[in-house]
């Protein structure tokens, strides 16, 4: 499995490179996110197109990965621009149609890979229609968008709702890689990440965002050192995945069914919170 770590410091991304991360990645999506996201505690990236050579230059066992924005009157020349600077992945958020996924890697025309972000209820339902279009290399899961955009109270209700194994299996018969969600550190999250990690494993997902957790809020590579041993996080996840491995396919599936106790229970929690305070 691939792991993805988010910085647009060339400090923590040499850091991460070294601790045994696949791909460090720059977010220069903006474009109505703040107005998505805004009242979640989630990261606005503040990253810029200057950033991706300051961290290609320490990128050299790590492949660099963009985020762009979503499809606009300016990609063209916003794609073109993270290209000459050396990106090696670009990925397409909050796409809603096949034409835009055709617009997307038309601009690109084989000049990196690329990674489809889906993450509107529209893809969704068109997901048959977006496969069909050539030069897809990924397809990643983005639960958070997802989840807001199909009103759904918790983004985990997308794993234990079939929604991320109804997309999986489709992407997979068009022999494309996928991924979803983010990660924390081993035994921590709203969700265990043991329980996440099997679903990972389970559904044949090879490639997974590293979330916040790893990052401590640290504001330097020094505070970071002293939060957190990335090397050796990254390590025990990747035995914890070795050991899922191994286990049946009966094993795996009690794993997903203690995922949908644990959302059942949060989602009842929230209504009744919710409930109290109408």
């Amino acid at each position: 499995m691939e792991f993805i770590y988010i910085t647009n410091d060339p400090e923590l991304a040499q850091y991460a490179q070294d601790s045994g991360v696949d791909r460090i990645m720059i977010d220069l999506e903006y474009r109505e996110k703040r107005e998505r996201q805004g009242r979640l505690d989630t990261l606005i990236s503040s990253h810029s197109l200057q950033d991706i050579s300051r961290v290609r230059n320490v990128s050299h066992n790590s492949k660099l990965q963009v985020r762009v924005n979503p499809i606009h009157s300016g990609s063209e020349r916003e794609i073109n621009e993270v290209l000459s600077q050396g990106a090696d992945i670009i990925m397409l958020p909050m796409f809603k149609t096949r034409q835009e996924v055709e617009r997307f890697i038309s601009i690109i025309n084989g000049r990196a890979a690329t990674s489809l972000l889906l993450e509107t209820s529209q893809a969704l339902v068109r997901i048959d229609d977006i496969l069909q279009v050539d030069g897809i290399d990924e397809v990643y899961i983005g639960l958070n968008d997802l989840h807001l955009s199909m009103g759904l109270d918790f983004l985990f209700e997308l794993l234990s709702g079939g929604i991320v194994e109804y997309l999986a299996t489709k992407i997979k018969k068009k022999g494309i890689r996928f991924g979803f969600g983010g990660i924390s550190r081993l035994g921590r999250g709203v969700v265990d990440s043991r329980l996440v990690l099997s679903e990972h494993v389970r559904l044949g997902s090879q490639i997974v965002i590293l979330s916040r957790d790893f990052h401590g809020r640290a504001r330097s590579l020094d505070e970071l050192k002293k939060l957190i041993n990335l090397e050796d996080e990254i390590k025990k996840i990747r035995s914890y995945i070795s050991y899922l491995s191994a286990l049946s396919e009966k094993e795996l599936l009690r794993n997903s069914e203690k995922i949908s106790h644990i959302v059942s229970e949060y989602v009842e929690t929230k209504v009744r919170e919710q409930a109290s305070v109408q």
